[in-house]
């Protein structure tokens, strides 16, 4: 790889920074290639890590201090982005409940806020050339910032292998960790309050199996607890608010749902997607608060949301999770999306109560003592005093028919 300096004008960069091998390689990378001065911007989306190695890394690199940015988004992301997306029940290609793709647009938003701050005039990221990321995290930032250079360094350097890697690591001093020098974790691993995800190495065959040891979140169905555990969520607006009772914050009610989820071995995910870029990737997915609060959101609007209301967001869905999926969530559609979505849950209030046991989220009541549109005495097999009258279903059904029985009609033989 050429060491002669790029010519690009860009003075200053923020990048997305973990820490981690791939982005510490960059980090010198940048400063090699382009000569100018890097930002490190580290989110904190409930991943689990300590972050305080990233400061220490940076600083070993000469980033200066004031230009270290880590910042706890936990709350943010689940009020202002995890939970905006449940209200339409968002599942993407009919199972992934799209924990990777809705953690960046709130990257990329707190990437060009860096950026105008500090006055920088490029943003960079560790997203490869193959995979979703980079486009979600380029459509953001040019959303928000539209005139901001993007430098994705797996677009430009030879650093294709991870051999080559782990040279320019050594050979510029930066620390690898034992595990990368004994071949490296088995998986290529994203994590946050929503999800953790897997990919790489042994599940790059599809026919194969997940590892048992792969999972961290989930106990394995068959090790859940033998007895089953009750559970009652609260809902107001159509966002979760308590749990048992206990109000809590965004981000609390997701991580409480994720340890309890997660003891009863709910919410594993293997999954083949559609990649933006065409391909397609095998992933293996822990999401058990996200799986739980899908089937609870879904209970409460089952009373709250009229009939054709409900329709209408189940149509609108599909095209809702492909635009997260893909990186438009700063988009005036999808914000015109949400708007419609929004709207539609004034009236969800009320409360849920789940079962949970051995891999599986068990519905076994819901009610709103405030916006519940169901009526016993209307829905009731008993005798309903009039509230029903039966005989009116008779020219609704035959004025359904009407255009089928004209059809049959013409199809008849002609009679010779």
């Amino acid at each position: 790889m050429s060491k002669t300096k790029k010519s690009s004008g860009v003075k200053k960069v923020v990048l997305a920074y973990s820490g981690g091998l791939d982005t510490s390689v960059i980090l010198k990378w940048l400063q090699d290639t382009y000569g100018c001065e890097v930002v490190t911007f580290t989110a904190d989306l409930g991943q689990g890590e300590e972050l305080d190695p990233a400061r220490a890394k940076a600083l070993k690199f000469g980033v200066r201090k004031q230009n270290i940015f880590i910042d706890d988004l936990r709350e943010e992301f689940v009020r202002d982005f995890v939970f905006p997306m449940f209200r339409c029940n968002t599942i993407y290609e009919g199972e992934y409940l799209l924990g990777t793709s809705i953690a960046r647009p709130l990257i990329a938003k707190r990437l060009v806020e860096i950026a105008k701050k500090t006055g920088a005039d490029a943003i960079s990221h560790g997203a490869t050339g193959k995979g979703n990321d980079q486009v979600r995290f380029e459509l953001g930032a040019y959303a928000l910032m539209p005139n901001v250079k993007v430098i994705a360094p797996w677009r430009e350097w030879d650093l294709l292998s991870r051999e080559k890697l782990m040279a320019y690591a050594e050979t510029h001093g930066i620390p690898v960790d034992m595990k990368h020098k004994k071949g490296g974790s088995p998986y290529s691993m994203d994590a946050n309050l929503l999800h953790i995800s897997y990919e790489g190495r042994h599940l790059e065959n599809p026919a194969a199996e997940a590892e048992e040891a792969m999972w961290r979140w989930t106990v394995p169905p068959e090790k859940a607890p033998n007895k089953a555990e009750y559970l009652d969520l609260e809902f107001r607006r159509g966002d979760l608010v308590a749990i048992d009772g206990r109000k809590m914050k965004a981000h609390e009610l997701l991580a409480t749902l994720n340890q309890l989820g997660g003891r009863h071995g709910i919410g594993r995910l293997d999954l083949v997607e559609n990649r933006y870029v065409g391909m397609k990737s095998r992933g293996c997915y822990e999401t058990p608060g996200g799986t739980i609060l899908l089937k609870a959101h879904r209970a409460i609007e089952s009373v709250c949301l009229d009939r054709e209301v409900a329709h209408l967001k189940d149509d609108l869905m599909p095209r809702y999770a492909s635009l997260i999926y893909n990186g438009y969530w700063w988009s005036p559609e999808r914000r015109a999306l949400q708007a419609l979505i929004d709207h539609t849950q004034q009236n969800v209030n009320g409360w849920v109560r789940l079962k949970l046991y051995k891999g599986n989220v068990i519905l076994v009541g819901r009610d709103s003592k405030t916006d519940s549109l169901f009526d016993p005495t209307i829905a009731t097999f008993e005798d309903d005093a009039g509230a029903y009258d039966q005989r009116d279903a008779g020219g609704f059904i035959k004025l359904n028919a009407l255009r089928m029985r004209i059809a049959a009609n013409r199809a008849r033989p002609q009679k010779r």
